[in-house]
This record gives C-alpha cells, sequence and structure tokens, in this order.
C-alpha cells in the first residue's frame, strides 16, 4: 500500500505540501496538466530549488495572471470543484477541505459556515494548493497517509482583522482533537489551508509509521526565517501492513492508587487525553492489606510519554509511573467524510483485508449534529452510517461503469 506520512516539525502550508510533492517526484508537467480539469485560469506553477536553513527544498510558486476577482463563498467553490473534471476521490476530498476551513472560519468570526467568504485562504493560488496538492497524491497514488504532531508556531500574525495571536482563530479551531505544539522562531508556522489538507488526508497523527521508504520530498514555503529549516517534509513508501494490520510503538504508563477520592479521576482522564493520551483505563484491583484500588493505564505516543506520566505525577496520589514501550498490532484506518444534511460528520474506517472493512462514526461529530439538531444521538449515528454506505455503492458503481 502507497503511504505518505507528513513530518510537520515546521508545521505545513498549501505551497510547502506542494513542494513536497513535486520533490518526491510529482512531475510539475503532469500536474498543471491534471489540474486544467478544474474551470479556473488565469495561474501559471513554477518550481525552484531552495534552501531554508541547511536544507535544500523545492518551492513551488502559483504565478496569477488573472484573479478571481472577488473573496470565494463556499457555495461557488462547491460549484467549482463538482463541475470540474477531476477525479472523483480528488473532488470528495477538496469538497472536504473547504467545508473544513469554512467550519473554521466561520467559528472564529461567529458566523455560519455557509456564509463564510474565504478573504484569507480563498484567493485563487490558495484555491490551486488544495486541489494541488489532493490531486498531486491522486497521482502518486497515495493510498493512506499519516502525520506527525503540527507545528503551530507561536508569536502575532498581521490580518485583515488585526493582529492575532499564533495559531489564529481558524489555526485553533482546525487543531482541535489532535497532537500539536509550538517551537521555533515566533511566527506562523501552520496555515488553516495546509492545517485542512492533512486533516482530510491522515488517518492518524503519529511518529513516522513502519514502512518502506522510496522517496523523501521537503517542500518550502515563503518565510525563512533565519538559522530554522522551515520547510515541510514528506516521507512516501510502501507500509508495512498486510492483510490490513500493521505495528507500531506505542508507551504504556501505569500506577497503583488506592487512596484518592474517585471523584477526582474524570479531571485526570481529561487532563491525560489534552496530553496527548492515546487510551486510558481505570482498572479495580485488591491491593496490600484487602484495600480497594486502582490501575490507572495509559497509552501514549513515545515522544508524549513524560508529559503524560507529569499529569499522573501532579494530578493523582500516586508517588511513581511504571512505563514502558510496546508494539501494538493495529488495522490500517482512514478517516472518510460524510454529508448530514448541511453538517460533515467524521467516519472511522478499518481496513480488514482485500475488501473487508469495519465503519463507525466519530461520536463527538454525531453528538455536536444531534445537539443543533435536537435529535437523539442514537439517530444521528444510524443516519451517518446509511449515508456512508450510500456513497461507498454509488463509489462503487461508478467505478464499475468506468471499467466496463
Amino acid at each position: 500500500m502507497t503511504h505518505l506520512h507528513f513530518d510537520c516539525f515546521s508545521g505545513i502550508s498549501g505551497d510547502m505540501f506542494l513542494g513536497a510533492l513535486v520533490d518526491a517526484g510529482l512531475p510539475l508537467r503532469e500536474l498543471s496538466k491534471g489540474l486544467a480539469a478544474l474551470p479556473v485560469s488565469g495561474y501559471r506553477l513554477k518550481a525552484r530549488a531552495v534552501t531554508r536553513g541547511a536544507i535544500h527544498a523545492t518551492k513551488v510558486d502559483v504565478t496569477i495572471h488573472k484573479g478571481l476577482g472577488a473573496p470565494l463563498t463556499l457555495r461557488r467553490i462547491n460549484r467549482t470543484i463538482t463541475a470540474s473534471r477531476l477525479p472523483a476521490r480528488v473532488k470528495e476530498q477538496a469538497l472536504d477541505v473547504f467545508h473544513r476551513l469554512a467550519e473554521a472560519e466561520g467559528l472564529a468570526h461567529g458566523v455560519h459556515h455557509g456564509d463564510v467568504r474565504f478573504h484569507e485562504v480563498g484567493v485563487l493560488d490558495s484555491f490551486v494548493d488544495v486541489v494541488g496538492g489532493l490531486l498531486g497524491c491522486h497521482l502518486l497514488g497515495v493510498e493512506s497517509a499519516t502525520a506527525s504532531p503540527i507545528n503551530l508556531g507561536s508569536g502575532s500574525i498581521e490580518t485583515e482583522h488585526g493582529t492575532l495571536p499564533v495559531p489564529g482563530p481558524a489555526v485553533a479551531a482546525l487543531a482541535k482533537g489532535i497532537p500539536i505544539h509550538s517551537a521555533g522562531p515566533a511566527r506562523e508556522l501552520t496555515t488553516p489551508t495546509g492545517l485542512a489538507l492533512v486533516r482530510t488526508l491522515a488517518r492518524d497523527f503519529v511518529p513516522l509509521p513502519p514502512m518502506r521508504v522510496r522517496a523523501i520530498g521537503y517542500g518550502a514555503g515563503t518565510a525563512d526565517p533565519q538559522g530554522w529549516a522551515n520547510v515541510l517534509r514528506l516521507f512516501l513508501g510502501e507500509t508495512s501492513a498486510r492483510h490490513g494490520a500493521g505495528h507500531d510503538l506505542i508507551t504504556q504508563l501505569e500506577t497503583n492508587i488506592d487512596d484518592m477520592n474517585p471523584q477526582t479521576y474524570e479531571t485526570v482522564m481529561d487532563r491525560l487525553y489534552a496530553a496527548g493520551a492515546v487510551d486510558v483505563t481505570l482498572t479495580p484491583v485488591t491491593m496490600k492489606r484487602s484495600r480497594p484500588g486502582i490501575v490507572l493505564t495509559v497509552l501514549v505516543a513515545p515522544e508524549k510519554a513524560d508529559e503524560a506520566a507529569t499529569v499522573i505525577l501532579r494530578e493523582t496520589t500516586a508517588l511513581g509511573v511504571r512505563m514502558m514501550d510496546v508494539r501494538r498490532r493495529i488495522l490500517t484506518r482512514r478517516i472518510e467524510a460524510v454529508r448530514l444534511g448541511r453538517e460533515s460528520v467524521q467516519v472511522k474506517v478499518a481496513e480488514l483485508g482485500p475488501g473487508e472493512e469495519r465503519a463507525s462514526p466519530e461520536y463527538q461529530d454525531c453528538k455536536r449534529v444531534a445537539d443543533q439538531a435536537g435529535r437523539p444521538v442514537r439517530e444521528v449515528m444510524e443516519a451517518v452510517m446509511r449515508a456512508y454506505q450510500r456513497e461507498k455503492g454509488a463509489m462503487k458503481s461508478a467505478k464499475g461503469k468506468r471499467q466496463n
């Protein structure tokens, strides 16, 4: 399976993504030819070699000859993408990216996502960055993707709305639920476009997974801070997964507790998840002198283990934490976006083997839709699965027609 891993040690933007794909072997001419399926014009792609810090990278520029004339609305973007001759999968992903951007901008500015005008990300070059990056993955045959924790940067940024802290409101909204951090120069390192792209493509945010790498690409943005390699690194290759399963490394933390108020466990678990925990469990046990106790177990990425251990030692009565690295056999997973009315709901799909999969809707997305509509969350989850099965059937039908 062709796999792409985003190493976002210096964040991600749309042009960094395009540059890294070209640096990894995507022919610029083939990309430009494929973008002709998009009914927009007035631009030209150009690639050049640059240096960022001590790293040689590729910078892809979108040279604008004629702009779109006005900010893009989500409705106009949807019409443009739907009317294009792009591959069906690229269309679906592009619609999801812009829906994510609209929702984030809507939250940031207190308006409905359908009323958002893309002043910051809707110009022609960003439009080409989004579709070009997705089309580039298609042309390279990418079947799955993962990403490292995202470096958002720090400091402040100047926008048409004034000076804002980094991350800006839209990036902060898009970053909910994924591992993030801040390092390097005091500037914006991740843009809304870049984060929306990686959230649509990446099935998980983990360290570099086991894979046989065949190409590494470095993509540069415009910024070139002194002493900092401001690039996005991509690893392209084959995963070691067979029959839908693979292995990775995770750290398991454990401690025994018998003298803590049980009411505090909810807060402990919340703070562990905020620190990057993948899973947290409480197991009742009988301890010395027949006292009832709890074994607190935490699974966390190795680079987050110390942070999670600090939470345990600060928030509980534990005096020590057992830490061990363990190998997991895991199913290959991906995230699909399903439309339910005007809302987008994520569905987690586990690949069991050739032609076999198991899908389940993301509970938090379903709860959000249920709360907005005043419906039972169970009904929303069932509706999402019906919509997913319909979309899956439609894609199979379209694929069969193309093959015939």
